[in-house]
């Protein structure tokens, strides 16, 4: 899970200079959120992990506002219900990551009111929460999409 975490803060890390401003944490909530957040409000969530004051968060920092986040949520029952809606739409489970394909083939299965979707709007859907850039959903990414919902 420590390099999930790692992968997590690098993509929030937009500059790579191994600390997360207000403005890159900003950027990512809005990707994943699908709406802007102000820079009061990003700055007010950095403001609760920012031991050392310096205005930016550093891997710890940040490590220690997403355990605090994620102790919000009971942890085995919402992880085992996370792990069987992410198997759902995964591709394959030896690749284990939500593509645009199996994203629209599921809604197609579904019913949903989505399933007329294009590719292309499901590549869109997907991208709003690949944090790495990669075109697909991994869990931890699904998780951050579902917890942020």
């Amino acid at each position: 899970m420590a390099s999930s975490a790692s992968s997590v803060f690098a993509a929030f890390d937009k500059d790579g200079d191994g600390k997360v401003s207000a403005s890159e944490l900003r950027g990512c909530m809005a990707a994943a959120l699908g709406e802007e957040v102000s820079e009061e409000e990003a700055a007010a969530i950095l403001a609760t992990a920012d031991t050392d004051g310096d205005g930016l968060l550093d891997h710890h920092e940040f490590m220690r506002l997403s355990a605090a986040h994620q102790m919000q949520e009971p942890a085995e029952e919402s992880l085992r219900c996370l792990r069987e809606a992410f198997d759902m739409y995964a591709e394959e489970e030896e690749t284990a990551v939500i593509t645009p394909a199996s994203l629209r083939r599921m809604l197609r299965r579904l019913g949903s009111e989505h399933q007329r979707l294009e590719m292309e709007e499901c590549r869109a859907m997907i991208c709003r929460f690949d944090l790495n850039g990669d075109g697909v959903l991994s869990f931890d990414e699904f998780r951050v999409m579902m917890l942020m919902a």
